[in-house]
């Protein structure tokens, strides 16, 4: 996905990216709360509530970098999502008023494919997981000329997704360490390039898709499996080539989190704080509620609640 002239995933393009984008995005709010609320006493903990951004999740930053910075041809762009990116490059193409065709597979939420539709995008929908669409978008764009956004394997994605960790420092400078939920790898990769080892980085994954934990273990991304109760957001079969070395680099490590515990970080969160996760969105809680993640004492944990784009509200 890389050649010699895209650009490099540093602090400096970055800053530059988040400059370019926001017009088109929304600076989402940081709260505290309470560690000992949630078993982790004696910590400070923030939730950055992504599920606040456009179209409910982080994506747009990466969607509106994939356009602002390249040439998009009269077709227009094409991309393969679970669903929150295929959300998200719906709603950029039309705030810029370009044609989008988004592929989908069949795993993908309705709440997800009626956005895509009320952005205007067309919609295809195929195949069991992401990895169907994105052959069928592969396939589109080379027969039509359309522009690729990818979901997470794209410099621009990267970029785009690196804005969330420097809005974070500047909302909570003292944090030492973050909590990220890991499907492809785009968001954790680019929040990683932004801290650059300033602060602990831990990944979270379901353990029905351990995409990044089977890469570091392999040293390569290799295929994983796919499943789990957020197939449609946290499950790409493989995280991407490009932010690889970044997690070596830059993620201390990976937890792996059941699905009973991503329903029951839904669930708390909806109690306590009123807020509507997905299960992606999610996930990264549940890795310290559940204990996956335990924090020493006296440590300051963020946590990026990612995405909202769920039809339920009621966990019970």
């Amino acid at each position: 996905m890389t050649s010699a002239t895209s650009p490099a995933v540093t602090r400096e393009s970055i800053r530059a990216t988040e400059t370019l984008i926001r017009p088109y995005i929304r600076r989402t709010p940081v709260i505290e709360l309470d560690g000992a609320e949630f078993g982790v006493a004696s910590t400070r903990l923030w939730l950055k509530l992504e599920l606040l951004q456009h179209t409910g999740s982080f994506k747009p930053r990466g969607a509106f970098a994939g356009m602002l910075t390249r040439d998009v041809p009269a077709v227009g762009v094409v991309a393969a999502s679970g669903g929150n990116h295929g959300v998200a490059v719906a709603y950029a193409a039309q705030q810029l008023s370009k044609p989008a065709r988004i592929f989908v597979p069949t795993v993908s939420s309705p709440a997800k494919t009626a956005r895509i539709r009320g952005y205007g995008a067309e919609l295809t929908i195929g195949g069991d997981r992401y990895n169907d669409a994105l052959a069928a978008s592969e396939q589109w764009a080379a027969e039509s000329g359309a522009l690729p956004i990818h979901a997470y394997d794209q410099p621009e994605t990267l970029l785009g997704q690196g804005t969330v960790g420097l809005e974070f420092e500047e909302q909570a400078p003292e944090m030492d360490t973050l909590l990220v939920a890991v499907g492809g790898g785009g968001l954790i990769g680019g929040v990683a390039a932004w801290y650059a080892g300033r602060v602990k980085i831990v990944g979270v994954e379901p353990e029905a898709a351990p995409t990044l934990w089977n890469a570091l273990r392999a040293g390569r991304p290799v295929d994983s499996e796919a499943g789990g109760i957020a197939a449609d957001s946290l499950a790409p079969k493989r995280v991407g080539e490009l932010m690889f070395p970044i997690a070596q680099k830059y993620v201390d490590h990976v937890v792996l989190i059941s699905d009973h515990a991503i329903q029951n970080a839904q669930r708390r969160l909806w109690q306590s704080v009123r807020i509507a996760a997905e299960p992606g969105g999610a996930a990264a809680f549940a890795a310290l509620l559940s204990g996956g993640y335990q924090p020493r004492s006296g440590e300051r944990v963020g946590v990026l609640v990612c995405g909202g784009n769920t039809g339920a509200v009621d966990f019970g």
